[in-house]
């Protein structure tokens, strides 16, 4: 026992990254993640809000000498950051069980003597339950779903998650430790964590009910509390100031990866609001019913039987320790109504500080159950309940596992390995490819001569910017076009009245003209989403005269009705046995494409060559549907 009670930290800690280094992606995996690893390991501008300290710190990471590829490296930095909250998580309830007497609804009372009390409702608890409590209740954290995925690859969560941390422990010690002749220096403290918070994700904006809450409860509402609180905030903003700083710094220096080029005070603030996405933020009440099922539907799916020891604790925690109940329930409250009101797919992550909370209340419970379990040495009681994390673990690691996740490296590569030297590609795959072909393209060096141009992101002023950075030509023959395209622009960004019908008219002009004035330099190719979408609603046309044929996983403009010949299929698509819709996406897309290929090649009495295609997407995916002008062909 004496050895849990000595290292009860490093042991939570070495627990969590041994299990998570079996679960670490080896590669790029789907949305973000190889647009983020790019900006750290180039110092870029990541998209909105430009997550400054993540960027830094992540480069300075990139600079050591390492023995796998700079990807796994970046990945790896996103593992020792999760592992890095949950020891902070775990010191933390152990600061909190040596200090509960300062969360009783009463007074602060002098702390007791540490000895066992015969009252079950008692927290008076040896050194080493407290430790072993901690430790239980770090791996019970480590080991929900989405904190524990947030370990596997390069995501801001994974910074925010160590920052979360920092920011809680601070903020208890704030509470506990600050006092009339130590008056200043906890809160400052804080206010320094805080600033650092902020200048990864606005997701840190959570935790400010809570710290109001503490503050106000240990300084109270007088002049010399409001007085230390605007010192606070102004030594805050000025730190704020500082972090962000990078992003004109940066910007102004045209890295490959630009987003918003935030060179002035208007883009900055643009950018670090998010405007881009406020959209989605506070959308409709169906959004937040929406969000909101799905967090308690799936919550079950984070925690399994260790939301019992939750539940018992919110109720144990409310009748004897009101003040810590008060700020735990206010983190739990605001995190779940802000977070249900923003209306995208990939919402699990902006949950993460609610875990944080029900974790919390895991250690009453854990508790307050020790106390009425028969007879039994309460040491091992408490090991009973590691069985709660073990659960967990067990449950989650196959959701949760991206070892052996290719799949987004193998078609990024295959597709830009496909095209002819100096094509360009069109299209918005921002999850599949686009976002990965970053990471190939600029990191990797792979390919680099294909011009990969975002189709959505053509609606933004920054990104000609970018463009004009990386593919200077290509934008050369609608300079005209960008010039009225930016004007009309200017008061959509500035939220001011514009005119919709123009911007939608000059945008579609944009698109075609790129077309048009690219051909005859570049090969143009499309993604299939552009074609199933924007071509058959009539948002998206091709200069007239000009057609597309199915490429290999891209459709090729041409002019002219000659047979165009493409690569045979000789990639390889490792597909996981764990599948999710991301994967189910690239595999779709994929072998509907080789299909579509299969049917031009039969146009043109290529029967052989058809067949190949046809093996090959059966190969991907053998439960395909084949066309019906393919059937004859299979079957017979």
């Amino acid at each position: 026992m004496k050895y849990f009670s000595k290292y009860y930290l490093w042991i939570t800690i070495a627990v969590s990254i041994l299990v998570y280094l079996f679960t670490l992606a080896p590669s790029v995996i789907q949305i973000d993640s190889g647009e983020l690893a790019t900006v750290q390991i180039k110092l870029g501008i990541a998209h909105p809000t430009g997550y400054p300290l993540f960027t830094i710190i992540g480069y300075i990471f990139s600079l050591i000498p390492f023995f796998s590829s700079k990807i796994f490296q970046m990945n790896l930095l996103a593992l020792i950051f999760v592992s890095g909250g949950v020891g902070l998580f775990t010191y933390s309830v152990n600061l909190l069980l040596d200090n509960i007497q300062h969360f009783k609804k009463e007074k602060v009372i002098p702390k007791k003597k540490k000895s066992q009390s015969n009252n079950p409702n008692d927290l008076e608890l040896t050194d080493n339950e407290k430790k072993i409590i901690a430790i239980v209740s770090g791996l019970i954290l480590a080991f929900s779903k989405t904190f524990w995925f947030q370990s596997t690859s390069v995501e801001v969560y994974s910074l925010q998650i160590l920052l979360f941390g920092l920011i809680i422990l601070f903020l208890l010690k704030s509470y506990i430790y600050s006092s009339e002749q130590n008056k200043y220096k906890p809160w400052f403290v804080f206010a320094l964590v805080l600033a650092l918070g902020f200048s990864n994700h606005m997701t840190t904006l959570l935790i400010l009910p809570a710290t109001a809450y503490l503050y106000f409860l240990k300084n109270g509402f007088d002049y010399k509390s409001f007085r230390k609180l605007l010192l606070m905030i102004i030594f805050f903003f000025i730190l704020l100031i500082i972090f962000y700083s990078y992003l004109p710094f940066r910007a102004l220096q045209n890295p490959v990866l630009n987003w918003g080029n935030p060179v002035d005070l208007e883009r900055i603030l643009r950018h670090v609001s998010g405007f881009q996405y406020q959209v989605w933020l506070f959308s409709s009440m169906d959004s937040a019913k929406k969000q909101f099922a799905y967090y308690f539907s799936n919550l079950p799916k984070e925690f399994y039987l260790t939301l019992l020891l939750s539940a018992v604790g919110i109720f144990f925690a409310f009748k004897y320790y009101f003040r810590f109940f008060f700020f735990n329930i206010l983190i739990f409250v605001f995190t779940v109504l802000y977070s249900i009101n923003y209306d995208i797919n990939d919402i699990d992550s902006y949950f993460l500080l609610s875990y944080f909370s029900l974790s919390y209340f895991s250690v009453f419970g854990i508790i307050w159950t020790i106390r009425r379990l028969p007879v039994l040495r309460t040491d091992y009681k408490i090991f009973v309940f590691l069985l709660f994390p073990l659960i967990q673990l067990l449950a989650n690691f196959s959701s949760v596992d991206q070892s052996k996740n290719y799949i987004y490296e193998d078609y990024s590569k295959a597709l830009l390995k496909s095209l002819p030297e100096n094509s360009l590609i069109f299209g918005y795959q921002w999850d599949y490819f686009i976002s990965p072909a970053y990471y190939f393209q600029f990191v990797e060096d792979f390919r680099k001569d294909i011009a990969v141009i975002d189709k959505e992101l053509l609606r933004r002023s920054w990104y000609f910017n970018q463009i004009e950075t990386s593919y200077p030509d290509i934008l050369s023959g609608i300079k005209t076009e960008i010039g009225l395209f930016l004007n009309a622009l200017k008061p959509f960004e500035r939220k001011e009245n514009f005119d919709s019908n123009l911007l939608e008219s000059l945008y579609r002009r944009i698109m075609t003209n790129l077309v048009l004035t690219n051909f005859d330099k570049r090969e143009i190719h499309l993604t299939p989403e552009i074609i199933e979408n924007e071509m058959r609603r009539g948002e998206f046309s091709l200069p007239a005269g000009y057609d597309i044929v199915p490429y290999l996983l891209t459709f090729k403009v041409v002019n002219s009705k000659d047979y165009v010949e493409a690569p045979l299929p000789d990639f390889e698509l490792r597909i996981n046995k764990i599948s999710d819709r991301y994967q189910i996406g690239v595999v779709n897309i994929v072998s509907s494409m080789l299909l579509n290929r299969a049917i031009y090649e039969r146009l043109y009495n290529k029967d052989d060559r058809a067949m190949v295609y046809i093996r090959k997407a059966l190969k991907i995916s053998p439960d395909i549907t084949i066309p019906n002008q393919l059937r004859d062909l299979v079957f017979n």
